[in-house]
């Protein structure tokens, strides 16, 4: 079978995961529109392929994860009369929506700051484990744009007044920060972060498969749900019913690592 990519972005999967890297580190990995189509072709991979169990999304070098959208590109469009695309309509998929829709557990491993669209990437992403010196900002009401993902997330991830202070002021959040708003999973030094986060990565890919993709759909679906409705969703792929929770128990309690299957 062909994988998706291109020489924009790399699209590799080995031993159960995908991993997805934004390759303009001379743009600092911003999103054209044909990036963004790639990106929505490998996520939509992953999401039907048996074989991947998470997805890694990061950037090239370590000037930046994602820069956001290609402002230059924009610009252009502008000037030669085209209307740049507006957040939720025409005929593509939005991209950030596909990346969040993603039945899989998904790792932004952010190896430089994520700015604007590039930290709505991020957003969408379950987890994020980033180097020390990464920062996050929303800077759209600096530049005239509108935020479309990160007005509806941002609220949902922070307090109200947090979310809004961060879209108003439009100021860089340092990683720190981030990991203590609980916006960040893990920040470490640059030279430990292919290290840790393939620690971090491995440790997830190594659970039951379905039971991860339980876990990502139960969450998503269920978010602003009534505890009453969510308890009673029963969405993605059922553990109890599986040959890996059969193998799982046995597994523990001979005191050896599962083989797992996904089914």
């Amino acid at each position: 079978m062909t994988l998706p990519g291109s020489d924009e972005v790399r699209y590799t999967v080995a031993d159960h995961l995908a991993t997805v890297t934004l390759d303009r580190p001379e743009r600092r990995n911003s999103l054209s529109q044909s990036v963004m189509s790639t990106l929505i072709e490998c996520f939509a991979h992953a999401s039907t392929t048996d074989d991947v169990r998470a997805v890694v999304l990061t950037g090239a070098g370590d000037a930046a994860f994602c820069a956001g959208a290609d402002l230059k590109e924009f610009d252009e469009m502008a000037r030669r009369g085209e209307q740049i695309p507006v957040p939720m309509s025409g005929s593509d998929r939005n991209v950030y929506e596909v990346v969040a829709e993603t039945p899989k557990p998904t790792i932004a491993v952010l190896n430089g700051p994520a700015v604007a669209g590039g930290f709505e990437l991020a957003l969408a992403c379950d987890l994020r484990i980033a180097a020390e010196h990464a920062f996050v900002v929303m800077p759209e009401a600096k530049r005239g744009m509108g935020a479309n993902f990160a007005t509806v997330l941002l609220p949902r991830l922070l307090p109200r007044a947090v979310a809004l202070e961060m879209l108003y002021l439009g100021e860089p959040v340092s990683a720190r920060t981030a990991l203590g708003w609980g916006l960040i999973n893990r920040v470490v030094d640059r030279t430990e972060l292919a290290a840790e986060s393939a620690k971090y990565v491995e440790a997830i890919v190594g659970n039951a498969p379905l039971t991860l993709r339980r876990y990502k759909e139960m969450t998503f679906k269920g978010w602003e749900l009534p505890v009453a409705a969510a308890l009673r969703l029963g969405v993605g792929p059922n553990p109890y019913l599986s040959e890996d929770r059969a193998e799982g128990i046995r597994a523990f309690l001979e005191k050896r690592p599962p083989r797992w299957q996904g089914r």
